[in-house]
């Protein structure tokens, strides 16, 4: 209970038993009387209102709770349900031929964008249950500038570079468009732009003449679904791609 809540009443209380006291006991002072009944009279209005303003705190709180219920659980279900279909496929069905179904990419060793579409919704469900936060990091990174023009860089140096530096809860994806697309769990927007920049540092040190682009999006700082976390990135992304040296961007906040 807030004691400041309760504190107007318990002032009116303590007058009126002053008040009571004195008309009791001090001669000719039978106008104490019905100041002491309107001054318990209004302790006990004030009772009234902080029990009604309790209930609604507690009904309030009620609700709160049982919605949060609801969501984990609803998580928790597509979480378990995620995990067994990645756990349902055989291992000796996981191929590193490139294919719209593999669930590696051939040339990297990395993730597949198939693998990274269940990733994704799962480790926001996960998020969500837990009420932790969750970032999604794509990449691009291209040789050329900032003199020439813009070409793909050598996927196996990026992907070095990105297996050096996630952590092993972190989830390191490339797509089919060239980008390379990360999952960093339990990880802010600050923890996000620091690994990014750690995998700047790394490509710096294995190869000269390459930039990198990145747009950053966090579960919840930046948007709530799967897809709109993606295209938060994705917009992220764009804006970085619009510079011609090293850029990291991150997404606007999620509208309330």
């Amino acid at each position: 209970m807030n004691s400041r809540s309760a504190t107007p009443g318990l002032i009116i209380g303590f007058l009126s038993l002053i008040t009571g006291v004195v008309s009791f006991v001090a001669p000719n002072a039978d106008l104490f009387a019905p100041v002491a009944g309107l001054l318990g009279l209004a302790a006990g209005v004030s009772g009234l209102r902080l029990a009604q303003h309790l209930n609604e705190q507690a009904a309030v709180q009620r609700l709160v709770e049982e919605e949060l219920k609801a969501v984990r659980s609803e998580s928790q279900e597509t979480e378990e349900r995620l995990r067994n279909e990645i756990s349902s496929i055989p291992y000796e069905e996981v191929s590193f031929e490139e294919g719209p179904d593999t669930l590696t990419d051939g040339s990297t060793g990395l993730f597949s964008e198939s693998f990274f579409n269940v990733a994704i919704e799962s480790r926001i469900a996960a998020a969500r249950r837990h009420l932790r936060p969750v970032a999604v990091v794509l990449l691009e990174v291209v040789e050329g500038l900032p003199e020439g023009e813009p070409s793909e860089a050598n996927a196996n140096i990026v992907a070095d570079a990105v297996k050096v530096t996630l952590r092993e809860a972190d989830t390191a994806c490339r797509l089919r468009n060239g980008y390379f697309a990360l999952l960093l769990e339990d990880t802010p927007e600050n923890g996000a732009i620091w690994t990014v920049e750690r995998i700047r540092r790394q490509l710096l040190g294995a190869k000269a003449g390459m930039t990198l682009w990145a747009g950053v999006a966090c579960y919840p700082a930046h948007a709530f679904s799967t897809d709109e976390i993606m295209a938060a990135a994705d917009n992220a992304l764009e804006m970085a791609r619009e510079w011609r040296q090293d850029r990291i961007e991150v997404a606007i906040a999620a509208a309330d």
